[in-house]
């Protein structure tokens, strides 16, 4: 929970929100609610949170001012939307950018995405624990930036899934590298090609999850699993490193599935496309208020 100390240091951005509390060492970042959109990786929200992602590198892991700061030791990532952690990709944009023949835009805004999850996953947990906190359903490339957190919380209520194979694609920032250092390469491959959408307590069975707590206590369970972890931290951490070298993630792999989902996507037949559009209008519908 986040404390109530009267130090707490506030970011904010149209899309991102960073609040520091002091007696945690926690930096909690929040995607804020997107009105009259998808809650899904906009080019406004993936900027924002390259930003402040770049902010702490460039402090070496430190939250503060000029005068000096404190050290993030713990980096929650939450969504401000009480039914969506994320949807992932900008499925509207992909059918345009599909509908217009561009291949290059598609690219560039897919390796927005990864880069964004690979600096998440590498450059923060160098300094510091990163914890995703998943309270609604968290879809596609949401899933895969939950994934790419050193651990997972998720409320009793949660959802995760890969849905992209039932419009002929498949998670295209990380989703089989990041699932294969939990559960193995088969194991993570069956989950991407079957499109099912999962429960939080069915993740925790097979240890994709690490923690759920009952829904609406998210916060007091990131807090207490902090207080827990701090009494060992610098052990803990020791292993989480250990853990990262052993099953570390291949840039240039990434940058391949990236190619490969590009290359797919630009072949998607005109049933595919028209699932694809009924997902969008379906999104379009449910957020339109």
């Amino acid at each position: 929970m986040l404390s109530t100390d009267a130090n707490v240091v506030a970011l904010s951005a149209p899309l991102v929100e960073a609040d520091f509390d002091p007696a945690l060492n926690a930096l909690w970042i929040s995607m804020t609610i997107q009105r009259s959109r998808p809650q899904n990786f906009s080019n406004k929200l993936l900027q924002a949170l390259q930003g402040l992602i770049n902010h702490v590198c460039e402090n070496q892991g430190l939250w503060g001012n000029e005068e000096g700061g404190d050290p993030i030791h713990y980096a929650v990532l939450r969504s401000r939307h009480p039914n969506y952690f994320n949807l992932g990709g900008d499925l509207n944009y992909f059918l345009d950018c599909i509908r217009r023949g561009d291949p290059d835009s598609l690219r560039n805004y897919s390796m927005q995405c990864l880069d964004m999850i690979y600096q998440w996953a590498t450059a923060i947990t160098r300094q510091s624990t990163t914890i995703a906190l998943v309270q609604g359903r968290a879809l596609g490339g949401g899933f895969e930036t939950a994934l790419s957190a050193d651990y997972i919380v998720a409320e009793e209520h949660a959802e995760f899934g890969f849905p992209e194979i039932l419009f002929g694609l498949f998670p295209c920032t990380g989703g089989m590298s990041l699932l294969a250092r939990r559960i193995g390469v088969y194991e993570a491959e069956k989950i991407m090609r079957n499109g099912k959408i999962y429960s939080a307590i069915e993740l925790e069975e097979i240890g994709i999850i690490d923690r759920v707590c009952p829904s609406g206590t998210g916060e007091s369970a990131i807090g207490e699993f902090i207080i827990e972890h701090s009494k060992r931290r610098k052990a803990r951490q020791a292993l989480q490193h250990a853990k990262a070298r052993m099953t570390a993630l291949n840039y240039e792999e990434l940058n391949s599935v990236v190619n490969d989902w590009v290359a797919a996507a630009m072949c998607l037949t005109d049933n595919e496309l028209r699932v694809l559009e009924t997902l969008v209008k379906m999104q379009r519908s449910e957020f339109a208020h």
